[in-house]
């Protein structure tokens, strides 16, 4: 029988927080056994605004978790999104300089390190340092060069980058309630391993997560990642948008975009145009709730495109838009994103997990479980790094520093 161990992820979004516990065993295969979802506080376009709120929130969500499976949490993946996420592409280069001329593991790490030597200010933290192709001699496109021979090997990576506060007040949340984090992963990663497939990041394709306080954009071409952005607009300014146009309470807004809402026109349907729908006492035109959700959509979907790298978009991205996350559950968002990029679209659903997935099998929580395959896949390689990086370090190694005077002055 396989050896099991236990993996956590919690994706704190902006809408809700969604804590999932998985079994994987020896060949990569995740198994969910615990779920724990539960509305979100204190936070805002995703960062955190009021970490006592965000913290109960998020134990809430653990505790659901644990009664779900069983399991005392102790660790976990934890997603990170927001405007303040940035991210570049940079080079790295070193000499093979042994005698037979070999590319070792070890040069691998020395040419990744040196890629990942650049300047990041005081008030940044870096997230992802992530190889996209390797050259030897200048040859280039090369995945994996260990045994090749050549003097010269450079790498190409993509650096991931964000703001400090922002990523040490959503730590503080995590490990205030008694948590260890094994790795941050940026969001649109994360989601990217649950509904990409591997045809469509060879080809290239942009993933586009529209969540409830941003929306999330991966591209990726020739098989690895080649840009990375976060739009601070999605499903809040849905709502918002339903609130004030129609004239109604949010949390009603957000029902209606949830149980009614389309973003097709339908003009053409009279009967379903002029018929009134009601929640909760308020009744509004379908025809202008679907009006509303149209253009918004439709600009949020141009903001995607816009963020494409370089203007011959359709080259870059032949395998079209994977959109996910909870708004992409909107009625018609297909045709309509269809309509605008002139590319293929489809909506992309949690892939390749068993278990208690019933309430899983559903966009919103494509960064949950991409949490879930992140940690399946870069279990142990990552976890460590994070841990000894950054403020974690800095924390640790004061705090070391401060025992060490404490009990060095008593003796």
């Amino acid at each position: 029988m396989s050896r099991k161990s236990t993996i956590t992820a919690i994706d704190v979004g902006t809408t809700k927080i969604a804590t999932i516990v998985a079994e994987q065993d020896n060949s990569g295969g995740v198994r969910v056994v615990g779920v724990g979802i539960t509305p979100s506080f204190g936070l805002h376009k995703g960062l955190v605004v009021n970490i006592n709120d965000a913290k109960e929130a998020i134990r809430d969500s653990i505790r659901k978790a644990e009664q779900t499976c069983g399991i005392k949490i102790e660790s976990a993946y934890v997603g990170v999104t927001g405007r303040h996420v940035a991210s570049s592409n940079n080079r790295g280069v070193v000499a093979i300089t042994r005698n037979d001329k070999l590319v070792r593991p070890d040069d691998l790490r020395r040419v990744l390190n040196t890629a990942q030597s650049v300047k990041v200010s005081q008030d940044r933290k870096l997230l992802h340092v992530i190889p996209r192709q390797y050259a030897v001699d200048g040859q280039i496109g090369v995945k994996n060069p260990v045994g090749m021979h050549g003097f010269r090997l450079d790498v190409e990576t993509h650096v991931i980058t964000a703001a400090a506060n922002s990523i040490q007040n959503l730590v503080k949340c995590i490990r205030s309630i008694g948590l260890d984090i094994d790795d941050m992963v940026l969001e649109p990663l994360a989601s990217s391993e649950a509904v990409l497939t591997e045809e469509e990041r060879q080809a290239g394709v942009v993933i586009a997560d529209i969540g409830g306080g941003t929306t999330d954009i991966c591209v990726f071409k020739d098989g690895s990642i080649f840009h990375t952005s976060i739009l601070p607009v999605a499903g809040y300014q849905l709502t918002r948008d339903v609130s004030i146009g129609l004239g109604l309470p949010f949390e009603v807004a957000e029902e209606m975009k949830k149980r009614y809402g389309s973003v097709m026109s339908v003009y053409e349907n009279k009967i379903a145009s002029t018929t009134p729908i009601s929640e909760d006492g308020h009744g509004i035109s379908y025809q202008d709730l679907c009006d509303i959700l149209h253009a918004r959509v439709e600009e949020i979907l141009r903001l995607v495109l816009l963020e494409l790298p370089g203007s011959d978009y359709e080259s870059v991205i032949p395998a079209g838009l994977v959109l996910t996350g909870g708004s992409s559950n909107l009625s018609g968002i297909e045709t309509l994103g269809m309509d605008v990029l002139k590319l293929p679209v489809r909506v992309g659903c949690p892939l390749h997990i068993t278990g208690i997935t019933d309430s899983l099998r559903d966009p919103a929580y494509a960064t949950g479980v991409g949490l879930l395959l992140w940690g399946a896949k870069h279990d142990g390689q990552r976890s460590k790094e994070w841990k000894n990086r950054g403020f974690f370090g800095s924390r640790l190694r004061g705090l070391a520093n401060r025992l060490s005077s404490l009990f060095g002055s008593r003796n």
